[in-house]
Parts: structure tokens; sequence; C-alpha cells
């Protein structure tokens, strides 16, 4: 399985093929309106299917989980890197929110924090952990009712029916 490291002020590892576990927080901490979480979501959510596939989004008021699986880029025939992946997520609504709420400044720390899960790690813990996140802090009693996160739609297997 194909491995990239890089470094910015924090090493990060990428594989190919794996998801990862991305968070990146808001700048000092900066809690984002209503708004802005509704901003980052669809940014999230916009190069899903392209750049990335998306397991699971999570915008809290001062940080963002997200766990997704980098894809190909056709046009390189290279997997997308983190790198550009969490700067297109970041850029364009730190941008927008600036703008809407009259602002100037930076809106998100420089840094992502990264974990490709292992075989070991049960992705469905991962996201169910990614999804209590709202719960734990006491800002709704159910994960559903949290207007800011997205997870892909789970669709149970089949049984197969085959004539006889």
């Amino acid at each position: 399985m194909p491995q990239a490291f890089y470094r910015r002020k924090l090493p990060h590892l990428q594989c190919d093929d794996r998801p990862h576990f991305i968070t990146f927080c808001t700048y000092q901490r900066w809690i984002l309106p209503e708004c802005g979480r509704s901003i980052v979501l669809k940014s999230c959510l916009h190069d899903n299917g392209s750049r990335f596939d998306l397991k699971v989004a999570v915008v809290m008021p001062d940080h963002v989980h997200m766990i997704f699986t980098p894809l190909i880029d056709y046009e390189t025939m290279e997997v997308w890197s983190l790198a550009k992946i969490t700067d297109a997520i970041k850029g364009a609504p730190a941008h927008r929110v600036n703008r809407i709420l009259g602002r100037k400044g930076q809106v998100w720390q420089a840094e992502s924090f990264d974990h490709v899960l292992r075989s070991s790690e049960s992705l469905d813990a991962k996201v169910a952990y990614l999804l209590e996140n709202p719960v734990r802090r006491g800002m709704v009693s159910v994960w559903s009712d949290y207007p800011w996160l997205w997870r892909r739609p789970y669709v149970a297997p089949h049984a197969s029916h085959s004539a006889v």
C-alpha cells in the first residue's frame, strides 16, 4: 500500500486506499456562529466523490472532524493529497465566513491533525464516536438532532434471493 509522508509543523502520513480521521480547529478556538457551521459543512461535502470518499463530517463550534478516503486525481494519476483536500475544505469557507460576518483574519489553525485508520480499528466505531461528539458536548440529546453533521447513509446488505 503506497504511503506518503510530509511535514508542515506536524508530521503527516497518508496511506492510499485507507480512511483518514482528520481534525482541524478554528484559530484561537474562535467559535463559529451557526451560519458559519453551515458554510463549513457544505465545504466538507463539496468534493465528496471527486477528491475523497466521505464517511462522516461533524462541524463543531470550534473544530471539525471528518473521516474520508482520498481518491485518485485522474489528471495526475495520483491520489489526492491530504494537504490539497484540507486546504480546499478550509479555504473557501474561511473567505465566505469572514465576508458574511464582516470580519478579517484567520478562521482556521494552519495545521490539521490526521490519523490513518488501521485495519485493526473499527471504522464503524470511529464514525459512531464522531457522531456522538455533539451529544458528549451537551449540544443535543441524540446525534441525529445536530444540524451540522453528515454521515454516509447506511445501506443494509441485501440477502440474495435466487430462484431454485
